[in-house]
């Protein structure tokens, strides 16, 4: 029974609630002008809107999204430091399009090469900080599709660390929400990044300094996180919006917006879809991190319970005003037996809107239990016989 919601468990998924987009009662989104859209509720894990999400599509400049990513994993396994200073080779003085504007006189930190490609979005930045981790361009993008890889991005393929147009560069809107959501997951320490409204370097130019992501500049909320162009990939943006809400607290969203018809109409829709999210879903917190779920009976252990949760808090969307329609199941298996290990899944609580299921996900053991001793195991083994 235990390897049955071990199965479960890896349908499911581990640590993200699934989304049920076509319940009756979802508020239908507005009409966004852009190619693709997905709208994420972070918190909840729950998908709200979408738009032909696995079609493949240019990344332009959100490529550095993942380049962001392993110089993020290289900061922290200590193979980089902020303030160590890295060549700037022909290949990335000579970049095309957005630059940060260095050049090879210079030895530049990576903490501001790391500005340089998030806040000017500038190609040579992102290839001197590929070359400074990979050792190569070509070795980078090797470590780029690897990495896509283990994430479960199954509709991408990098060819170059920038993102300008190549063949075979391709990648889906639920790629780029995923890789976007494990970023914020497994690097919060530098997402400040992708909030930082102006920066240059010295000696380059003053006009290069404002962050192409305009939303900073219009919604407080709104902390980040890149913007991408090229004329195949038409005008991008994923941006991150965070606004506190009664009882759940910081509630987060991700809107990733591809091929708008310009800078403005991006910024526009993509303030539209996260302005539609806020307000006609709410999100609804059913169970403290580390609060119980359920404390079934537990057979053949040093004690007759066991309590079943989450380590996070658990919440989900609704559409407003119908958070009084919700109810939970817990689905396990019956009898429990000892032992089970804190962490170790145990069942599925299965959550419903009115008649409709509108999301799933893993419990488990919030503590560890022992077996008993043999004459325990022998008199719950009589007992579990009788009845």
């Amino acid at each position: 029974m235990k390897s049955l919601f071990s199965f479960l468990h890896r349908l499911v998924g581990l640590f993200v609630l699934v989304p049920w987009l076509a319940f009756a009662q979802a508020p239908q989104p507005p009409e966004i002008a852009a190619r693709n859209y997905l709208l994420m509720d972070l918190t909840s894990g729950q998908v709200l809107a979408s738009k032909d999400v696995d079609a493949p599509i240019e990344p332009a400049s959100l490529t550095k999204i993942m380049t962001s990513y392993l110089v993020f994993d290289a900061l922290r396994s200590k193979k980089l430091t902020l303030e160590q200073r890295l060549p700037v080779s022909e290949l990335a003085w000579k970049m095309p399009g957005s630059r940060m504007f260095i050049d090879p006189k210079m030895q530049v930190p990576v903490d501001d090469l790391l500005k340089g490609m998030i806040v000017q979005s500038g190609n040579d930045a992102s290839m001197a900080l590929a070359e400074g981790v990979g050792g190569t361009a070509e070795n980078f993008v090797r470590l780029m599709n690897e990495q896509a890889k283990a994430l479960g991005l199954n509709g991408t393929s990098f060819k170059n660390p920038e993102g300008l147009t190549e063949p075979g560069h391709h990648t889906t809107a639920r790629d780029l929400a995923t890789l976007s959501q494990r970023l914020m997951q497994d690097f919060p320490e530098y997402m400040h990044y992708f909030a930082i409204k102006q920066y240059r370097y010295e000696g380059t130019p003053k006009s290069n300094a404002n962050n192409r992501n305009v939303l900073l500049f219009r919604d407080p909320t709104v902390d980040g996180l890149k913007t991408g162009h090229t004329a195949a990939a038409g005008y991008c943006l994923v941006a991150t919006a965070k606004r506190d809400v009664a009882q759940v607290g910081a509630r987060q969203m991700i809107a990733v917006v591809l091929g708008a018809a310009s800078d403005n109409i991006r910024a526009n829709e993509t303030q539209k879809l996260l302005n539609w999210g806020y307000t006609a879903f709410e999100d609804v917190k059913l169970f403290d991190a580390g609060q119980p779920v359920a404390a079934p009976r537990l057979w053949k252990g040093t004690q007759d319970t066991l309590k079943i949760g989450r380590n996070r808090p658990i919440v989900v969307s609704v559409p407003a005003g119908k958070a009084d329609k919700l109810s939970t199941q817990v689905v396990r298996p019956d009898p429990l037996l000892a032992p089970y290990v804190k962490g170790q899944e145990v069942g599925l609580l299965q959550v419903t809107l009115g008649e409709e299921k509108l999301a799933e996900l893993p419990l488990m053991a919030l503590e560890s239990v022992d077996q008993a001793g043999l004459l325990g195991r022998a008199w719950d083994a009589i007992r579990l016989w009788i009845k």
